[in-house]
């Protein structure tokens, strides 16, 4: 018996720090277990926090992109993303106004293609099938990621500039009636002094014919004063029909015969174009070419050469541009001259009116074309006119001639 009793009591004592180690367990996990629900509580909270900031962050980007939306919708152009492949991402009203729809998923290229005039030069600017000017303006995305293309209306843009144009015209033509009554009085006063003397019997046969030839002289003076009124007054509205280069180069060198003939100037005409039919007004561009001409004589008389020159070089410079070139080796103009030749009633003549080159811009810019001048003291000067008077595809004209009639081999004339 006595010695059972220790063993019981090692176990008893085994037990009891058993429990003891248990409690100790038990009040350790239930700390942790307090400290997981307090971090669960406290990562809840967290949660519910950048929840409700995130909700806030959507609902705030919700409304911008709903604002956005609206201010595109506004905008008065045409809005439309492209994506990195060139393909329309997404669009806005006014963009389907101007192209029509669908859009989404097209190629812009196709677009353009489909919807624009392919016949307008400008690039920034073109015309819808509707005729309706539209300017375009492109911008990169970040990264290459696409463009955003801006379409614009410019119709408004145009009336006002045309409307100003035509306000300057109508001034244009007030100071063009105040100079032109003292250009007209004095060659009128001229031919009528001239005329006068023509029924005077003791007036010899020699003297007629030089009064004669002076009172032509002024005469024809007045015309072209006259033409050049009337076609700047026109304000580039000239009626355009076919006709052939060849007989205008012809009319050229036949209106310079004179000059020619006097030993005062050498012409030189070369035509590289392969084709003689043209689209314009050919009167207009006769007048005009043959005022840059006249003005080539006048500089040339002054110029201390023993022989002038004159060269005239026509040629194709694209499809639709015929492109014709006068150049004379003439005592040439300054930089500031070059800058204002065009101007109405700039002229550095003591008898000229300013009017002639001024009329050569309108009758230039009725063809849809462009003139460039070109000169320096001393070294002569170049007009470059760029014509858009070529149609690959013309028809036949009266009497039944087409352009392959009329066809002729390149001139080269050296008079």
């Amino acid at each position: 018996m006595n010695a059972q009793l220790p063993e019981k009591v090692i176990k008893t004592e085994q037990l009891a720090d058993a429990f003891r180690a248990f409690n100790e367990l038990s009040a350790h996990l239930s700390a942790s277990y307090q400290g997981l629900e307090e971090q669960v509580a406290k990562l809840h909270g967290e949660l519910s926090q950048a929840r409700s900031e995130r909700l806030k962050t959507l609902e705030e980007k919700e409304k911008l992109a709903s604002r956005l939306e609206k201010i595109l919708a506004a905008l008065p152009a045409g809005v439309i993303v492209l994506d990195a492949e060139g393909k329309i991402l997404d669009y806005n009203a006014l963009a389907v106004a101007f192209l029509g729809d669908p859009l989404r998923g097209l190629s812009w290229t196709k677009v353009v293609e489909l919807s624009f005039n392919p016949d307008f030069d400008n690039p920034h600017e073109r015309r819808l099938l509707n005729g309706k000017p539209v300017s375009i303006t492109y911008s990169q995305l970040e990264s290459d990621e696409g463009q955003i293309i801006l379409l614009s209306d410019v119709s408004e843009m145009r009336s006002l500039q045309e409307l100003l144009n035509q306000q300057k015209q109508l001034s244009a033509m007030g100071e063009m009636v105040a100079s032109m009554a003292h250009q007209v009085r004095t060659p009128l006063a001229t031919a009528i002094l001239y005329a006068s003397q023509l029924d005077n019997v003791a007036l010899d046969e020699v003297k007629r014919q030089r009064f004669t030839q002076k009172i032509l002289e002024r005469l024809q003076y007045l015309e072209r004063q006259v033409n050049d009124m009337l076609i700047f007054a026109k304000d580039g509205r000239l009626a355009m029909e076919h006709f052939s280069l060849q007989a205008l180069l012809d009319c050229l060198s036949e209106s310079l015969k004179d000059y020619v003939g006097q030993g005062k100037v050498k012409l030189s005409i070369t035509n590289s174009y392969d084709q003689n039919v043209l689209l314009g007004n050919e009167n207009a561009l006769r007048g005009a070419l043959m005022n840059v001409l006249n003005n080539a004589v006048d500089a040339l008389a002054t110029h201390p050469l023993e022989m002038g020159c004159i060269d005239i070089n026509v040629s194709q410079s694209d499809a639709r541009t015929l492109k014709i070139v006068i150049k004379d080796n003439g005592p040439g103009f300054g930089k500031e001259q070059c800058q204002r030749i065009f101007e109405p009633f700039y002229t550095t003549k003591i008898n000229g009116t300013g009017l002639g080159l001024a009329v050569v811009d309108s009758v230039v810019r009725a063809h849809g074309g462009q003139v460039f001048v070109a000169s320096a003291v001393g070294a002569g000067a170049t007009f470059t006119f760029m014509l858009p008077c070529i149609k690959p595809d013309v028809g036949l004209l009266p009497g039944g001639f087409s352009g392959k009639n009329l066809h002729q081999e390149n001139h080269h004339e050296t008079i």
